[in-house]
C-alpha cells in the first residue's frame, strides 16, 4: 500500500464523534478492560458520545494519541491504538491495542501494531518502544513477543485489583529491532 497508515486488513485514522458506540462496546468487556487497564463504573451513552466527541476534535500526533483501528473490508470499528509517555530527549514511547472481542484472531492488532511502531521509527525518529502488559494477560504478552519485543522485566505485585496483587511484565523493542523484521517505507 501506498498510504503508511493501511495496512492489508486493517488501516489507522483519527477518531471521529460516530465511534463512540465502538468505545462503549469496548468497555463493556470487564474481564476485557480488566485485562488492560483498570474496571471503572459504568458509563452512560452520553458519556462516551462526550469523550468521543472531545477526541475527535484534538488536532492529530503530539506526544500522546489514540487512533481508531478499522476493519479496510467493511470500515468496521475494530479497535484502538495508543501511543503516550513519549519521551523525545530518551527516544522512548510507550502503546497499547485493544481489539474488539468479534474482531480478534485476524491479525488485526499485529498490524495496527505494526502501522504505529513504523511511524514513530520512521517518521518520528524514536528508538524504543516500551509496554506493560499484566503478567496473566498471556494474549497480549503472546503478540508482542511475536513482533520481536523482548522482556525486560517484572514489576512484582504492582497492581492491585479483584482482591489481590497482580505482576506487571515490561517488554520493549528498538527501531533496529524493528527494522530487521520490517521493510521501511518507501520515498514515493
Amino acid at each position: 500500500m501506498s498510504d503508511m497508515w493501511t495496512g492489508r486488513k486493517v488501516g489507522l485514522r483519527g477518531v471521529e464523534p460516530e465511534d463512540w458506540k465502538g468505545f462503549r462496546d469496548l468497555a463493556r468487556n470487564s474481564v476485557d478492560v480488566r485485562n488492560a487497564d483498570l474496571i471503572e463504573p459504568p458509563r452512560s451513552a452520553q458519556s462516551f458520545r462526550i469523550w468521543t466527541a472531545e477526541r475527535a476534535g484534538r488536532p492529530p500526533g503530539g506526544e500522546a494519541f489514540r487512533l481508531v483501528a478499522e476493519v479496510l473490508a467493511d470500515r468496521a470499528f475494530a479497535g484502538t491504538v495508543t501511543v503516550g509517555e513519549a519521551d523525545s530527549r530518551a527516544g522512548r514511547f510507550k502503546t497499547g491495542i485493544e481489539i474488539s472481542r468479534d474482531h480478534r484472531g485476524r491479525g488485526y492488532a499485529t498490524e495496527a501494531t505494526e502501522l504505529i511502531l513504523t511511524y514513530m521509527f520512521a517518521e518520528q525518529r524514536y528508538n524504543k518502544c516500551e509496554v506493560e502488559v499484566y503478567a496473566f494477560n498471556e494474549a497480549s504478552l503472546a503478540l508482542y513477543r511475536k513482533l520481536g519485543f523482548a522482556i525486560e522485566g517484572r514489576l512484582r505485585q504492582h497492581e492491585y485489583f479483584a482482591g489481590e496483587y497482580h505482576d506487571v511484565v515490561l517488554l520493549g523493542i528498538t527501531a533496529a529491532e524493528h527494522w530487521a523484521t520490517h521493510r521501511r517505507p518507501s520515498v514515493q
